[in-house]
């Protein structure tokens, strides 16, 4: 080294440069930009690609709805104080305006070469001027009657004040005249019933091919229908988006549910944050719809280049066309519960096992817990928490059938669980009906903890039996996300879970004593940050020091200013972020001990795994709490400690995490993965961390 390169050197330790914070709103975005280029990606199926342009488009609505109607909050309340990054709420916006635009530019990009691919293989939407006069009259019927008895027309004059626009609607503005009364116009309102018993894209029959047209085509072209001797003089499409951050003060609220429903139905009304116009619409109209709905027309208001709502586009994974599609997922069942009979045996003898979805199967493992707890005449009572389930969740029904026979059954429904809270309101009056104890948490907290607890009165006395898992207990995620579970009859965690839950119903006590649970908000985040700065002792004590972290989001600020000292201090750091990150990796002096991998593929990444080297007395966390103020400080959840069962034969049994190698010449692997062993050969150069004791993690 020379003594240039020496004195910068020094000068970076005796300096070292200040951390440096990401914006959380821009790194979500710069997320979406990775997942849109899974639709372009060749090696994807045709299919598979449209779909990830619909789930481009779904996520940025929910974006507008979430985070840019929270800054807008921020700022129509007078707010200025800087983000974390240094940034104001508007500074945010207009940040966020600009990547949005450069996304959608990709969208409509994108969408127009898929079509080109689609038409190659017989999959066309096309306009109704293009269908011939045979099929223009199939369609026109169709339209009388299946679409015609669905629309309700609404003028905007003074006598009708401007109508009501609901939420992520698409709609129809129609400039209509009198006959023979070339100077009177009449203007009208026409919501497209989309997803109201009709879909956006209608079939045509075309021999040999998929062909559609889109809903809102098929009503202009029949606008004749709805009215009668009018002229009409022009058809512009509009959308709008809402905010959906409603939330109302717990702490004043004599009745939690009246609460959510209170804020449900003051989300349907919320303010508008964005409209979206098809391009060409008359600039008055423009200005006109733009006020009306309280917009700035020059920020708020955004021109579409070609089809509008495109998350709509997944109708077309309805399309039977396997050879465009991923081949079928058919999930395994876990090693230790097959050709077992009872399943509470099973644990008790051989327990615990770690369930890894969507590759294990969900109903075998951890819907099998609820059923047989349901049934087993042994099984005295069974506690559960519920975020989200699915609709034709069998669950619900395992747990009403256990009321039915005489078990004491107590349900934690989580009622907070945002566009989840009206299917959450009717499950819990459902169980209650049923005779269930239902509870909706604790006040002011969101109840994240992914928990079973069944007790059961065994030949050597009361045993107590969990599940501990990460992701929700919904039978279609399963099937989408990966995520860890983990059966076990440890008694200590059983104990644990009795004061948890007797917390969570209660509210009652928060510093209870618990021997492997680690609960937050209270203790969680401390607990993470003192095992990154035990990392830190080690490296400057020159032991073996190394961090892995698999999370979807990394936006605490104290985790990733706890991280960058580490780097600093010489810990090696592996982050596996799916999206929202604040760290930079490779900075000199900073981070250059950091690598940052983000994963996108066929599964959700949903697991969340905290790995800390420990000088060798290895520490997994696995869970699903992300590594955000709000997971961390607002959230109840909790951790709970257990070591892995090693199986009989040559395989073990046990969690590893794989980074693949980076290339000589590449600076950071380009996948990585969280898998359960035994596997099939790892096809890539990695580096495996076996676990030995392993800790889980509850959250959303």
């Amino acid at each position: 080294m020379n003594d240039t390169a020496d004195s910068k050197a020094l000068a970076c330790v005796a300096h070292p440069p200040e951390p440096i914070l990401l914006n959380r709103e821009l790194t979500w975005l710069a997320f979406n930009q990775r997942v849109l280029a899974e639709a372009e990606r060749k090696s994807n199926p045709l299919l598979e690609r449209v779909k990830f342009l619909s789930i481009v488009n779904s996520n940025l609505d929910e974006f507008f709805m979430k985070r840019i109607g929270g800054l807008k909050q921020q700022v129509g309340a007078g707010m200025n104080a800087l983000s974390a990054d240094g940034r104001t709420p508007q500074q945010q916006i207009d940040e966020c305006y600009e990547v949005v635009s450069d996304i959608d530019n990709s969208i409509h990009r994108i969408w127009r070469a898929l079509q080109a691919e689609l038409r190659s293989e017989h999959i066309d939407i096309v306009a109704f001027k293009q269908l011939t006069p045979t099929q223009q009259q199939q369609m026109r019927s169709y339209f009388y009657d299946n679409i015609y008895p669905l629309l309700t027309p609404q003028a905007m004059d003074p006598a009708h004040p401007f109508p009501f626009v609901s939420n992520l609607s698409l709609n129809l503005l129609i400039k209509l005249n009198y006959p023979n009364e070339d100077e009177r116009f009449a203007m009208a309102r026409l919501k497209v019933p989309v997803g109201q018993g009709s879909r956006r894209f209608i079939r045509v029959e075309h021999q040999g091919s998929h062909r559609f047209i889109t809903l809102e085509d098929l009503i202009i072209n029949n606008l004749d229908i709805i009215f009668p001797q009018m002229q009409v003089q022009s058809v512009e499409i509009f959308r709008i988006t809402r905010n959906a951050v409603t939330e109302q003060d717990e702490e004043s609220a004599e009745d939690l549910l009246e609460l959510i429903e209170s804020e449900l139905r003051d989300r349907r009304i919320a303010p508008i944050v964005r409209m979206q116009y098809e391009k060409g619409m008359n600039s008055v109209h423009k200005g006109m719809l733009a006020a009306e709905l309280h917009l700035d027309e020059n920020k708020d208001v955004f021109e579409v280049d070609g089809l509008m709502a495109m998350s709509d586009l997944m109708e077309l994974m309805r399309i039977e066309r396997s050879d465009l599609k991923d081949a079928p997922h058919q999930p395994v069942d876990n090693a230790g519960l097959v050709g077992e009979d009872n399943i509470f045996h099973a644990i008790r003898r051989n327990g615990p096992f770690l369930i890894q979805l969507p590759y294990e199967s969900f109903s075998t493992s951890v819907e099998r817990f609820v059923r047989d707890a349901s049934r087993d005449p042994k099984v005295i009572g069974i506690k559960m928490t519920i975020y989200r389930t699915s609709s034709d969740s069998k669950i619900i029904e395992y747990l009403v059938n256990a009321s039915r026979n005489g078990k004491q059954v107590t349900v934690v429904v989580e009622v907070k669980a945002r566009f989840d809270e009206s299917a959450n309101i009717r499950w819990a009056n459902h169980l209650e009906e049923a005779g269930i104890h239902v509870t909706y948490g604790i006040v002011g907290l969101k109840t994240h903890a992914k928990l079973i607890y069944v007790l059961r009165q065994d030949y050597d006395g009361l045993r107590r039996y969990a599940h501990i898992g990460t992701g929700n207990y919904h039978s279609g995620t399963a099937r989408l996300y990966s995520d860890l579970g983990m059966l076990t009859a440890d008694p200590e965690i059983g104990a644990d879970l009795t004061e948890l839950f007797n917390y969570l119903t209660t509210g009652y006590t928060p510093k209870r004593h618990y021997n492997k649970l680690l609960p937050a908000p209270r203790h969680m985040k401390k607990g993470l940050l003192a095992r990154i700065e035990r990392e830190i002792k080690h490296a400057q004590a020159g032991k073996t020091a190394l961090i892995q972290l698999k999370t979807n989001a990394l936006e605490d600020v104290a985790i990733t200013k706890a991280l960058y000292r580490a780097s600093q201090a010489g810990v090696h750091v592996d982050l596996l972020i799916r999206d929202t990150c604040r760290l930079v990796p490779g900075v000199a002096g900073l981070s250059d001990n950091v690598r940052v991998i983000s994963l996108v593929g066929r599964f959700l990444e949903h697991t969340r795994v905290f790995y800390f080297k420990n000088d060798g007395d290895e520490e997994y966390y696995i869970g699903s709490a992300d590594l955000m103020k709000r997971n961390l400080e607002s959230a109840a959840l909790s951790t709970c400690s257990w070591r892995i069962r090693k199986m009989p034969g040559p395989c073990k049994a046990t969690a590893v995490m794989c980074v693949p190698k980076a290339p000589a010449n590449k600076r950071s692997p380009r996948k990585a993965a969280l898998l359960m062993m035994p596997t099939p050969a790892i096809r890539r150069p990695t580096v495996c961390v076996c676990v030995k004791r392993a800790l889980c993690v509850n959250d959303d």
